[in-house]
C-alpha cells in the first residue's frame, strides 16, 4: 500500500480515497478567530462617536463612557421623521431619521468612575457583548438577537445610587411648517418608564416607544425634567441587578407601540438574564460559523485586514436584519440625536458600498433588508417609470426614500415629462410646475435639479443647478440595472427558483422593460440603438452612450432573457430583449475623443455631446459598471476588451501602484483591480482603503467621511468585496452564463490565506494558501450544480474525490465535477 500523504493536517490521502474530517469547520476555532476584531479600550473615548457598537440589525447604539456614566443613543433602523411625500425638508440637511431615546447609567456619587488604570471597555466579536469596568464596577452589555431589547447586567460594590435616565431626543413638541415630532415620557406598571415619540406629516405617522425596567433591585421612578424620566436603585451587598430597554417602531397610527414595548420588556425579563444571555451567544456563534477569512503575513498587513473584515461582518451582523437597511450615514451608530448630514434618503452608491460584497460570506440573511425595502417599494418604481419618464417596468432612482417615490398629479406628471425628456424648454416651466417643485427635498433625484439660494425676507428661496432639468442623480437609471443584478446574484448564489420567480424576475424584468421603452434609447442611422440626454454617475449630465446605461443595458438584458428561459415566460419580451442587446452601442471608448488619440485605448464616461462634465475621462472609481455586470472578467474569452479594461485600470495610476497610492472611501478601484487578477491592487489598494487619508478613521474602524453624524464602514464594505475577489471569484465568462470558480487569482504569495467563502451555484468553497503553496481545495455542492473550476495549479496534475472517494485525475486547464445536493469534493494537487 502508498503511504499515506497529509495535506496541511487536514486529509489523509491513499490510493483508496480520503481519510479525514467531512468538513474544514471543526478545524477553525471560531471564537479565536471572531475575537481578532475585537476592541479593547484603556481610556475613555474622547467623542461620542468612537464608542462601541453594538445591535440586533434592526435596533442598535454606540456604547461611551464619561466619568460618572455609561451612555447610549438608542437607534432603529425603521423609524423616519418624514416620508418620501414630505413638504416640509426642502433645505439641504434638515431631514432626520433612526433615533428613539438617550439611556444613561449614571453613579452620581462618583466623579471619576470610569477613568484612570482601571478603566477598560472590550467589544467582543464573537459574542455581541460589551464589557466595561470601572472603579467599582462591571457591566456587560448587548442588544438580544432574538428581540428588541437592550439588556445591562451591572456588578457595583458600593451601596450608593445608580441613576438610570431614559432622555428624549428634542423637546417635547418640535414643528416644521405642518410637520410634528412629539414626545412624551411617562411611568408605567411595576416601575417601567416609558418615552413615546410621534412623527406625524398629513398622512404619515411614524411611532416609537421605549421601555425601561431594572430588575433584581428595587427601583423608583421620578421625572427629573420634562425631558428626563429616570429610575434610581441602591444595590445591596455588592448583588449584580440588570437593566433591560426595549423599543418598538411602527407606521401604523393605530398601533400600541407602549403596550407592544412592555410586552417584549415581560418576554426578556421572564426569561431571566441568564437565559437570553444563552440564546444571544449561540445566535452569534451560528453566524461566525457560516464562513471565515483567516490572513497572515509577516509584515501584519495581511493580519489587519483580516481584523478590519471580520469587525465588517460583526458590523453587518448588528445592523442589518431588519425591514429597512441600515442608512450609510450614520446606520445604527449616531450619538446626537436624529438630525444627521444629507438627511433620510437612502444613495445608491453609498448603500452599494455595505452590500456589494455580502453573498459570498453566507450570511444571506443580511441582504434582507436591502432586498425588502426596494420590493416594498416597487408599486412606486413602476408608477414613477410611467409619469416621470415616459416608460414601462420600473425606475429605481439613485436617491430615493424608504418608501419610493410619491405619485404625482397628472398635470404635474406630465410637465415633468415634458421637461425632463427635453420636449419642452426649461425656461418654459409654468408657475405651477415651480410652486409644486418649491417644498420638494432637493436630494431626491426627482428634484436634484433644485439649487438653495438660502432663505431672503422670511422665504427659502432656489434655483436651479445651471443644467435645466439636469442634477447630479436626475437622469441616472444605472442604479436600477445594478440593484436587479444583486437579485440576480442572490439567485445565482442560492439557487432559489422560489426567490427568481417570486422576487428576482420581477425586479430584472422591471428595470429591462424601463429600458426597452425609455424615450431616449432609439436605434439611429448607424443600426444600434443609442441612448442620450442621460448622466453618467454624478459627474456627466445630458450625456451621449455613457459608460453606465451602455454596460447596465449590456448586463441586465442578458440575465432578464436567461431568467425567463428558467422560469419559462415571455418568450415574446426574451426576443425583443434581444434585439436591443445585439444591436446594442458598444461602451464609450477614448478614441472617440481626439485629444486621446495616441494613447492606449480605454473606456471613457461618454461619448459627446454632453451638457456638462469631462466625457473623456475613464469611468467614475467609486462605481465602475463595466465589471459590475460580469462584462469582462477572468472567464472572458474576448481579450481584446480584457486588454481595455486593462488599460482602463492602469489609467487610474499612472505612475504606478504602491503603498503610497490613495484610496477613497467609496472607491471600487480595489474591487476592481481584484476582479481583473492584479496582485498589486489587492497588496497595497485593500489595505490603504482600509486606512484611507481621506478621512479620519476613529478608534472603533469607523469614519464621519460624510459630515456630521454619518458614522459608518463605507470603506470596509467596499475593501470585503475586493478581499472576496482575490481569494475565490465565482464569475461566468459573461452575464448570465455559466460560472467558474477561480482560486486566489489576485492574492500575493507571500501572504498566508485560509477560507471557506459562498460561491455562485450554491457552492461553499474552502481552501488555504501558505508560503505561496495551494494546499487543497474543497467544495461542498449545496445545490447539486455542475462544479466548473479553473485549476488552481495551472497545468498541474490533480486528483479529484467526491464523498471521499476518487473520481478521476486531470491536468486540464478547467475541471468540471457534476454534483448531487450535499456531495463534497476534495481537489488536491498531485505534483
Amino acid at each position: 500500500m502508498k503511504p499515506l500523504v497529509f495535506i496541511s493536517s487536514l486529509f489523509a490521502i491513499t490510493s483508496m480515497g480520503v481519510v479525514g474530517q467531512e468538513s474544514l469547520k471543526p478545524q477553525i476555532n471560531f471564537r479565536q478567530y471572531a475575537s481578532s476584531a475585537d476592541l479593547v479600550y484603556k481610556t475613555p473615548v474622547s467623542t461620542s462617536e468612537e464608542g462601541l457598537p453594538i445591535g440586533n440589525g434592526v435596533m442598535g447604539t454606540l456604547q461611551w463612557t464619561t466619568p460618572t456614566s455609561i451612555r447610549y443613543q438608542l437607534n432603529r433602523t425603521d423609524v423616519f421623521g418624514n416620508n418620501a411625500e414630505s413638504n416640509n425638508f426642502y433645505e439641504r440637511h434638515t431631514d432626520y431619521c433612526g433615533g428613539v431615546g438617550f439611556i444613561d447609567i449614571d453613579f452620581p456619587n462618583y466623579n471619576d468612575l470610569f477613568s484612570g488604570n482601571e478603566f477598560m471597555q472590550h467589544l467582543s466579536c464573537y459574542t455581541a457583548t460589551i464589557a466595561t469596568k470601572g472603579k467599582h464596577v462591571n457591566t456587560e452589555t448587548f442588544v438580544w438577537s432574538d428581540e428588541d431589547v437592550m439588556v445591562m447586567n451591572v456588578a457595583y460594590d458600593e451601596s450608593s445610587p445608580v441613576v438610570v435616565h431614559l432622555r428624549s431626543l428634542r423637546p417635547l413638541i418640535t414643528k416644521t411648517g405642518d410637520h410634528s415630532a412629539t414626545s412624551s415620557l411617562k411611568n408605567g406598571e411595576e416601575n417601567t418608564i416609558l418615552l413615546l415619540q410621534t412623527f406625524k406629516e398629513e398622512n404619515f405617522v411614524c411611532k416609537t416607544a421605549v421601555a425601561v425596567k431594572i430588575v433584581g433591585v428595587p427601583s423608583k421612578s421620578r421625572f427629573a425634567n420634562e425631558t428626563d424620566i429616570t429610575l434610581t436603585t441602591i444595590p445591596e451587598n455588592g448583588n449584580d441587578f440588570q437593566v433591560y430597554v426595549a423599543s418598538v417602531a411602527s407606521f401604523n397610527e393605530d398601533a400600541d407601540v407602549e403596550k407592544e414595548a412592555i410586552q417584549k420588556l415581560q418576554r426578556a425579563t421572564g426569561l431571566g438574564y441568564d437565559a437570553v444571555l444563552s440564546h444571544h451567544q449561540q445566535w452569534w456563534k451560528a453566524f461566525w460559523e457560516k464562513s471565515f477569512v483567516k490572513l497572515h503575513s509577516n509584515d501584519g498587513v495581511a493580519g489587519k485586514i483580516m481584523e478590519n473584515y471580520t469587525y465588517f461582518q460583526y458590523v453587518m451582523g448588528s445592523s442589518s436584519r431588519g425591514t429597512y437597511a441600515p442608512k450609510f450615514n450614520g446606520m445604527l451608530w449616531t450619538t446626537g440625536g436624529d438630525l444627521r448630514k444629507w438627511g433620510n434618503l437612502f444613495w445608491g452608491a453609498n448603500q452599494s458600498c455595505y452590500y456589494n460584497g455580502l453573498f459570498p460570506t453566507n450570511r444571506m440573511e443580511l441582504m434582507k433588508p436591502f432586498f425588502d425595502m426596494y420590493s416594498q417599494m416597487m408599486p412606486s418604481l413602476e408608477r414613477a417609470a410611467v409619469q416621470q419618464w415616459d416608460s414601462k417596468g420600473i425606475f429605481i432612482p439613485e436617491t430615493v426614500g424608504f418608501d419610493g417615490l410619491p405619485e404625482l398629479p397628472d398635470e404635474i406628471a406630465k410637465e415633468m415629462r415634458d421637461l425632463y425628456l427635453l420636449r419642452k424648454p426649461w425656461d418654459e416651466r409654468s408657475d405651477s410646475f415651480n410652486e409644486y417643485a418649491k417644498t420638494k427635498m432637493p436630494f431626491n433625484s426627482r428634484w436634484n435639479w433644485k439649487q438653495d439660494e438660502g432663505w431672503k425676507d422670511g422665504a427659502w428661496h432656489f434655483s436651479d443647478k445651471g443644467g435645466g432639468p439636469f442634477g447630479h442623480v436626475t437622469h441616472i437609471f444605472s442604479r436600477g440595472a445594478k440593484i436587479a443584478y444583486q437579485y440576480w446574484l442572490y439567485y445565482e448564489y442560492t439557487q432559489d427558483k422560489a426567490w427568481l420567480r417570486e422576487r428576482a424576475y420581477p425586479m430584472i424584468k422591471g428595470v429591462a422593460e424601463f429600458y426597452r421603452n425609455f424615450p431616449h434609447l432609439k436605434k439611429e442611422r448607424d443600426g444600434k440603438y443609442h441612448i442620450r440626454h442621460v448622466n453618467d454617475n454624478e459627474s456627466v449630465w445630458d450625456g451621449h452612450n455613457t459608460v453606465e446605461e451602455i454596460s447596465s443595458m449590456m448586463g441586465i438584458f442578458p440575465v432578464a432573457i436567461h431568467a425567463a428561459e428558467i422560469l419559462n415566460v415571455d418568450i415574446d419580451l426574451r426576443e425583443q430583449w434581444n434585439e436591443i442587446l445585439v444591436n446594442l452601442s458598444p461602451l464609450p471608448l477614448s478614441n472617440a475623443h481626439p485629444e486621446l488619440n495616441g494613447k492606449p485605448v480605454i473606456f471613457v464616461r461618454s461619448l459627446l455631446p454632453v451638457l456638462k462634465g469631462p466625457a473623456s475621462r475613464v469611468p467614475d472609481p467609486n462605481t465602475m459598471p463595466v465589471w459590475f455586470f460580469d462584462l469582462y472578467t477572468l472567464a472572458s474569452t474576448d481579450q481584446d476588451m480584457m486588454q481595455i479594461a486593462q488599460n482602463t485600470f492602469d489609467a487610474y495610476f499612472p505612475t504606478g501602484i504602491n503603498k503610497d497610492s490613495p484610496v477613497y472611501v467609496l472607491s471600487k478601484l480595489p474591487v476592481v483591480g481584484a476582479q481583473l487578477g492584479r496582485v498589486d491592487a489587492v497588496r497595497y489598494l485593500v489595505p490603504n482603503q482600509i486606512e484611507t487619508r481621506e478621512t479620519e478613521i476613529m478608534r472603533n474602524r469607523m469614519d464621519l467621511r460624510e459630515g456630521f453624524q454619518t458614522t459608518g464602514v463605507q470603506r470596509l464594505g467596499r475593501a470585503a468585496d475586493a478581499l472576496h475577489h482575490a481569494l475565490c471569484q465565482s464569475i461566468p465568462p459573461s452575464p448570465g452564463k455559466e460560472t467558474v470558480i477561480h482560486l486566489f487569482p489576485a492574492w500575493p504569495k507571500e501572504w498566508n490565506a485560509h477560507f471557506s467563502l459562498l460561491a455562485r451555484g450554491n457552492f461553499l468553497v474552502s481552501s488555504k494558501m501558505e508560503n505561496g503553496i495551494i494546499e487543497f481545495v474543497e467544495v461542498k455542492s449545496n445545490s447539486g450544480l455542475q462544479c466548473n473550476l479553473r485549476n488552481p495549479w495551472e497545468k498541474g496534475k490533480v486528483s479529484v474525490y467526491k464523498n471521499g472517494r476518487k473520481v478521476f485525475d486531470t491536468s486540464n486547464r478547467h475541471i468540471s465535477v457534476p454534483t448531487k445536493p450535499g456531495d463534497l469534493l476534495l481537489f488536491v494537487n498531485n505534483q
